[in-house]
């Protein structure tokens, strides 16, 4: 375990782990996020196009997360209200050659984490930025609306219409791959899920850190690390959950991943601490798709914080688990079907070994 590992995990006990344990206040937690020390560069060779309406000078969710009620929707206006409407959220690209309009040969779409109620593109930046360079791809991070002013199915509604807007861009399912964490890697099984359920051509994969996939909170890893996890206290979940289910049941699949049939998914990498709170979130999702028949792989890291790859590049930990993210996203848009077919049994035999590390 790196020192830096120890220095963060020693701050969030500090000064984020305290906040959990208080009523949830929508308005203070997005005014706190959305204050930062430090916000990465575009790599070199790369372009930032930030993507947040037409009017110029509109701000993203995270600049607007102070604003509650009807000031904050009037200030939103609406994500995909209307059809055709723009989506909102932030592409990533390698820069081109003027006249190149040759498209890239994967592409991921990225789901921020922050308990569907808190967070933006711009708060991950780290992550898309340092996945995107490592994987060769292209990035769009969705800025979907946020509860509780949107709940559930709004944030669903606008990642389904972001992956079908890609598709409709020409781009191949084939080249594409779902990532998220927390909140967002749950957003981004349930995309998955209801992409399968409606027919839609699937992406190459989904690639998952520390995804929350049951709202009903009802993981022994809630109560047995609640004092280990250095972010989270163990009933923070089941408050914050009907912030974005709203009157839907807790185990809808599209809610609650945890509870959907995973048959017929791409394949699955998970990254997940074993102190955290929300670690059987990934434990039981893993053991029901291993069962379903989908190729999964997951890395269980000894004592690492809640997502921690949001803390590359000052974070070694973080550094190595983008350089395997990265490796697994070129490894499912390179060469199609056979070749994940191929490594089916290998992967998930080398995860039986692993998800319980």
């Amino acid at each position: 375990m790196s020192w830096q590992n120890t220095l963060i995990c020693w701050s969030l006990r500090r000064n984020f782990l305290p906040e959990t344990r208080k009523p949830i206040d929508v308005a203070r937690v997005r005014a706190l996020t959305a204050r930062r020390i430090w916000t990465p560069r575009p790599p070199r060779g790369w372009h930032l196009r930030e993507q947040y309406g037409e009017q110029r000078g509109e701000k993203s969710a995270e600049q607007r997360g102070e604003q509650r009620g009807e000031q904050y929707e009037k200030r939103r206006g609406g994500q995909r209200d209307l059809p055709g409407a723009p989506l909102r959220g932030e592409w990533l690209a390698r820069e081109r050659a003027a006249g190149n309009d040759v498209a890239a040969s994967r592409v991921i779409l990225y789901l921020h984490g922050g308990g569907y109620y808190f967070c933006s593109p711009r708060t991950h930046r780290t992550i898309t930025f340092g996945l995107a360079k490592r994987a060769d791809a292209d990035c769009f991070s969705l800025d979907y609306r946020l509860a509780p002013e949107h709940p559930f199915p709004a944030a669903h509604d606008d990642a389904l219409a972001a992956y079908r807007c890609l598709l409709a861009d020409g781009v191949s399912p084939r080249s594409i791959v779902i990532a998220g964490d927390s909140a967002g890697g749950g957003l981004a099984l349930a995309t998955l899920v209801a992409l399968r359920d409606a027919g839609d051509p699937l992406p190459a994969g989904a690639l998952l850190f520390s995804p929350w996939t049951d709202l009903a909170a009802t993981g022994a890893s809630i109560r047995d690390n609640d004092g280990r996890d250095p972010m989270f206290c163990g009933d923070v979940f089941a408050r914050i959950a009907p912030l974005y289910r709203g009157e839907t049941n807790s185990t809808h699949p599209y809610v609650s991943p945890l509870y959907a049939d995973l048959r017929g998914l791409p394949p699955l990498s998970f990254h997940v601490g074993s102190s955290e709170t929300l670690l059987d979130d990934t434990r039981r999702v893993v053991a029901r798709a291993l069962e379903a028949g989908v190729q999964v792989e997951c890395e269980t890291a000894h004592g690492l914080p809640h997502i921690w790859p949001i803390y590359a590049p000052f974070l070694p930990e973080a550094r190595r688990t983008l350089d395997a993210a990265a490796r697994f996203v070129r490894r499912v848009t390179a060469d199609g079907p056979g070749a994940n077919a191929r490594a089916n049994t290998q992967a998930n035999r080398e995860t039986n070994s692993r998800i319980h590390a």
